[in-house]
């Protein structure tokens, strides 16, 4: 049981770990593109919001979402109104919140989820509704699933329908590679 935790610990936080790095360390981040079809920035509520088609890629880690939020820390709110959204964007990132077919990569990793919820400052991350997460063959499923990075830490939860329970389909790396090997 104690290696099914490793491994999902290990699937989970490898998605964060380019996102949560640039925050913390001292080094200058890779840049964050966000792609959508419309955005809106409010000075007032340290927010800028995306709508439709929403993709965001920080190097090899790529978050594909309906809609996307991206809160910024009020400290560093800046008071030139004259810069825009530009200014919005280059602020220290708070939280980010995905709403809507969420699609998480970052090489053979990846995970789903109606929502996400990643909070900079506490460094935990909230993938919910029908979340799942995959690598190579393994893979884990319930109704949320919650990483504390800072721990090296997840929890998956079920659903409160009854029946509904955690899934896991974890694959020995001996039996991956007799899979691989028969032609």
């Amino acid at each position: 049981m104690r290696g099914l935790i490793v491994v999902i610990s290990f699937m989970l936080t490898l998605c964060w770990t380019s996102w949560s790095w640039s925050q913390q360390n001292g080094e200058t981040p890779a840049p964050i593109q966000i792609e959508a079809d419309r955005m809106e920035s409010s000075r007032e509520s340290s927010a800028v919001l995306f709508f439709g088609n929403v993709r965001a890629s920080q190097e090899n880690l790529i978050i594909q979402a309906d809609e996307m939020t991206v809160l910024y820390d009020r400290a560093e709110v800046q008071q030139d109104v004259s810069a825009g959204a530009a200014a919005d964007l280059s602020r220290e990132i708070d939280k980010i919140t995905a709403k809507g077919n969420v699609k998480i990569n970052q090489g053979d990793w990846s995970a789903t989820g109606d929502t996400m919820d990643f909070n900079a400052t506490d460094r935990i991350v909230i993938l919910a509704g029908n979340a799942s997460a995959t690598q190579e063959q393994n893979m884990v499923s319930g109704e949320k699933i919650v990483l504390y990075l800072n721990e090296g830490k997840s929890i998956v939860e079920s659903s409160s329908q009854e029946g509904e329970r955690v899934k896991a389909f974890i694959y020995p790396s001996s039996q991956k590679k007799e899979n691989q090997e028969t032609p």
